[in-house]
């Protein structure tokens, strides 16, 4: 028997250096020792149900978000169906119609899938973001449908407005057309065999809105001409009452009606001849109201008639006036020659005039005693005096200025129509 080969210094140097021990525990098949820490499969049994909840989450809101997204593409399609229904648009019809078939189906096979808990074919990331965009294509085509109705309702409302605007120029085209027959015949249309005893003060107040018309014809005239020469026409209204209060800008018509009716009906009761007044005075009114205003200026400059007139133009179109509005005076130097301009603005002047001049040969037709009389600013309004060109408020009202005078018949009285503030306010307080 062989005896053992000797050990080589190598195997003996590793001998003393290591030391091996006998382990203590068994070692795995493979030969390798997996060092675990305790209570680790707990650990990750709970880490998979973990993930598996998060999972079903977000599969679940991925769903949620899908069906509402097929819903508002439901009503994007049924908004559609019903646009294309007024007015009737057959393809229109057909296709929204079967947009809305479409969308039915999806929401019903998006309820198959919930009840067989199938809602997790795709991931839930992608869902979301495809759900998004269709949530935003369905406000884009509401947006859409909006859009096209309210262009169909500006497009109605333009022809309405073309359709009003033929319907203006007609009725302005038939009111020239009557102006200009009632010119030509020299026709005034009221008190027709009206004889002096049966004169009344209703007959009165017909003639004095009939020449009211035609004091705001003259103001908007004057407005007019006033807007083109670029005046300041806030300044103009101050100039004219600097303490009253316009809460809208068309009442700024007011203080300039105001102003002209103060000026035409001064001195409007005023006669020297109180014996044959009333007779003479009637007989001058029905030859006046038969004939054309400037048929009476060229018949008789110097009438009595054409001397109102004149003086009249002097007071209410003031020199600085006249040359701002029509860059000279020429319609001035012609009054003062005793002849008369033949300009639309003279010609609408005249017009007032002579409406003015017919109430007032009217006015002084009574056998009563008759007075003119203006509500001083501050006061408070009373029903019986005044009547208020605008809308009246509740609470108390106090005169903010007379824009057309009243007039007492006997114990009768026409009323003053009067621009109203409220008591409160500083322009009634400084002269109540």
């Amino acid at each position: 028997m062989a005896s053992p080969q000797p050990r080589s210094k190598l195997s003996k140097s590793f001998q003393r250096v290591i030391t091996f021990r006998k382990p203590t525990k068994p070692l795995s098949n493979n030969g390798f020792c997996l060092n675990r820490p305790k209570n680790s499969d707990k650990h990750f049994i709970k880490q998979l149900a973990d993930d598996a909840e998060t999972k079903n989450r977000a599969a679940m809101a991925a769903f949620v978000a899908k069906l509402f997204a097929s819903v508002s593409s439901l009503k994007a399609a049924y908004a559609e169906l019903q646009a294309a229904q007024f007015p009737y648009d057959g393809e229109g019809v057909k296709r929204a119609d079967q947009s809305v078939v479409d969308e039915l189906k999806e929401i019903s096979e998006s309820k198959r899938s919930f009840m067989k808990k199938q809602i997790d074919a795709s991931p839930p990331h992608v869902t979301l973001l495809l759900s998004e965009i269709q949530e935003q294509q369905s406000l884009i085509r509401m947006y859409q449908v909006t859009i096209s109705k309210m262009e169909k309702q500006v497009k109605t409302m333009n022809e309405k407005i073309n359709s009003l605007q033929i319907t203006l120029s007609e009725v302005n085209s038939s009111n020239r057309v009557i102006e200009t027959t009632l010119e030509s015949e020299h026709c005034f249309p009221l008190l027709d065999g009206i004889d002096l005893s049966d004169l009344t003060v209703t007959n009165f107040t017909e003639v004095l809105y009939y020449a009211l018309a035609s004091v705001q014809d003259f103001v908007k005239l004057l407005l007019h001409d006033m807007q083109v020469a670029r005046w300041d026409v806030n300044a103009a209204v101050r100039s004219i009452d600097a303490d009253a209060l316009f809460p809208k800008p068309s009442y700024k018509c007011f203080a300039f009606e105001s102003y002209v009716a103060r000026e035409i009906f001064e001195g409007f009761n005023a006669s020297d001849d109180e014996e044959t007044l009333h007779f003479n005075m009637f007989n001058e009114f029905k030859k006046l109201k038969s004939l054309s205003t400037m048929h009476i200026l060229e018949q008789n400059p110097r009438s009595p008639f054409a001397k109102f007139a004149r003086a009249k133009y002097m007071r209410v179109v003031h020199p600085k006036m006249e040359y701002s509005l029509f860059g000279n005076l020429s319609q001035r130097k012609t009054l003062n020659s005793w002849q008369f301009p033949a300009t639309g603005f003279f010609g609408a002047f005249a017009e007032m005039a002579r409406r003015v001049w017919l109430l007032r040969c009217l006015f002084l037709s009574f056998d009563e005693e008759v007075s003119v009389f203006r509500v001083r600013k501050g006061c408070r309004f009373s029903d019986l005096y005044m009547e208020s060109v605008v809308a009246r408020d509740d609470g108390e009202l106090r005169v903010g200025f007379t824009v057309v005078p009243g007039f007492k018949i006997g114990k009768q009285v026409v009323q003053s129509q009067v621009y109203l503030s409220p008591a409160g306010d500083d322009s009634g307080r400084k002269r109540g």
